[in-house]
């Protein structure tokens, strides 16, 4: 849920094309270009990632045992429609969404998957997933927004949403997912890739498979330790869910082999490490085979991902912080960083923060200026006639990163 990732002022929206990673727009300037809300995270421009940065903050603190400031959860819940969606931001949530309002369907899977942690939002779960079942694609899946082509990353983050939900009726939208499973023979050795081109042929997307091993595991972005075994990639017999998580795990861990780490695909950033597309991984590893599988890309984050992290705030925090769930790694020493207190330090003092037995000293909350970068840029794309992409969760960005 490489969310997965990484918004601020968009100059320029990126062409998604036939079976290619996503390209993206250049990083923007940290400054915001709107007001920022006092219940808002981070400190950067929030138009392309507010809701996502938001419910990532809110998911990874309560996945912690912190219990956030109320008004960090109202500004969330403010910003829903009427009709159960959610767009990036809305500067004026007062002002009725209309026909203008671009709302999408990772905002909204992301939103309910905070809400449905937090508790006691049943309404605006029920409205979000209603509206996400209502926009469900002929296939099964779910594109970035409403009626553009199912991709293998909206599908996955919505399927999390609606499993954390309690929707059971799933069986539609795992066949439309298992559609981007590339074979265990040939190039991508079992990956997920992104879309097909307009040919149909699936391109391995490390982005992609990150998302569809939760997906196809029916897990959310804080997706706890697996205890399933761990095996080559396999084409026997039909492909289940299960198959195709084991498969894209396989691929995802000899992609990390070497380095413990995966690449940059952004054009410019050649040989570059994607420190959050690494993070989605760890988590993907380890729900899909336990923590141990994960063990070399989570040495690799803990050594290297300090300044990523503090560059680009609440949702780098928030990924670590799921990375380190997964696997059972203690957050607040997290290669000598305390996830916790730095990303509480992104946005409102939290109302009450519990502390893991054993767990050392929290460092004192900073202050939210301490995070002024932007965490994801936006991977909203125009897929060859078919309609808008998606919104990478945080996965990948210019001279970063991921």
């Amino acid at each position: 849920m490489s969310v997965r990732r990484c918004a601020t002022a968009l100059a320029a929206v990126a062409v998604l094309g036939a079976g290619a990673a996503p390209a993206v727009a250049a990083s923007p300037s940290p400054s915001p270009s709107v007001a920022l809300p006092s219940g808002l995270y981070g400190s950067s421009d929030p138009t392309y990632d507010g809701v996502w940065r938001q419910s990532l903050a809110l998911l990874a603190q309560d996945t912690v045992g912190v219990k956030p400031a109320a008004k960090a959860v109202d500004w969330l819940t403010g910003q829903q429609c009427a009709d159960g969606a959610f767009a990036a931001f809305r500067a004026e949530p007062s002002k009725a969404c209309d026909a203008k309002t671009m709302v999408d369907t990772n905002s909204t899977a992301a939103a309910v998957q905070a809400l449905v942690a937090l508790g006691g939002h049943g309404t605006e779960v029920g409205k979000a997933v209603d509206w996400l079942t209502d926009h469900k694609n002929k296939d099964g899946g779910w594109g970035y927004s409403p009626g553009g082509a199912s991709d293998a990353n909206s599908t996955s983050v919505v399927i999390g949403a609606l499993t954390a939900a309690g929707e059971k009726d799933l069986d539609a939208s795992y066949d439309a997912l298992l559609t981007f499973s590339l074979p265990c023979d040939g190039k991508g050795e079992g990956a997920f890739a992104f879309q097909p081109d307009k040919k149909g042929r699936l391109t391995a997307n490390a982005d992609a498979t990150a998302a569809g091993v939760l997906g196809a595991l029916g897990r959310g972005l804080a997706a706890p330790a697996g205890k399933k075994a761990t095996a080559p990639c396999s084409d026997t017999g039909d492909l289940t869910p299960e198959q195709a998580a084991a498969n894209g795990a396989s691929y995802l861990a000899g992609a990390m082999a070497k380095d413990g780490h995966l690449i940059s695909a952004l054009p410019g950033s050649a040989d570059q490490p994607d420190f959050g597309n690494t993070a989605d991984a760890v988590v993907a590893l380890a729900a899909q085979g336990g923590a141990a599988r994960a063990a070399k890309p989570l040495a690799w984050l803990e050594k290297n991902s300090a300044a990523w992290a503090k560059q680009n705030g609440p949702a780098a925090y928030a990924q670590l912080v799921f990375a380190a769930h997964a696997t059972g790694t203690d957050p607040h020493d997290f290669g000598g960083e305390d996830l916790v207190s730095l990303l509480n330090a992104t946005g409102p003092a939290p109302q009450h923060q519990a502390r893991a037995e054993g767990a050392k000293d929290s460092a004192q909350q900073g202050d939210d200026s301490d995070s002024y970068g932007v965490y994801w840029f936006v991977g909203v794309c125009l897929v060859a006639g078919i309609g808008m992409g998606f919104l990478l969760s945080g996965r990948r960005k210019a001279g970063q990163q991921p």
